[in-house]
């Protein structure tokens, strides 16, 4: 005989490893990207428990169509409410009503605008 049955299976147990550790490697961008994914996931359902605790059936519905048309504005409005709810700053629960003034307040002046004539 050649060579040892042991040092054979050892052999072939170091090049499955090698394997393994190739497709990690290749692999290892997947699992950061997923647990990235799943991170971002638990974030975002954390945040939508925080808007339905803290915000009126009517101010969720308002904050939807916003979110329709104008998506980074209605999660800067998001990012405030959850922002207010963790500092405590929330007593109650805003209604449409607050959530209409809550727009106006962090709405870019979009009507501001000189026109000169020459």
């Amino acid at each position: 005989m050649s060579g040892n049955p042991d040092d054979e299976r050892l052999d072939e147990l170091r090049q499955q490893k090698m394997e393994e550790l190739k497709q990690q490697q290749q692999g290892g961008g997947d699992a950061q990207q997923e647990a990235q994914q799943q991170a971002q996931q638990q974030a975002e359902q954390q945040k939508q428990a925080l808007l339905k605790q803290h915000l009126t059936d009517g101010a969720r519905k308002r904050l939807n169509t916003i979110k329709m048309s104008k998506p980074q504005f209605a999660e800067k409005v998001e990012q405030q409410v959850v922002a207010l709810a963790q500092s405590g700053r929330l007593q109650d629960r805003i209604d449409e009503e607050q959530m209409k003034e809550l727009l106006k307040e962090l709405k870019p002046d979009s009507k501001s605008f000189n026109i000169s004539r020459r």
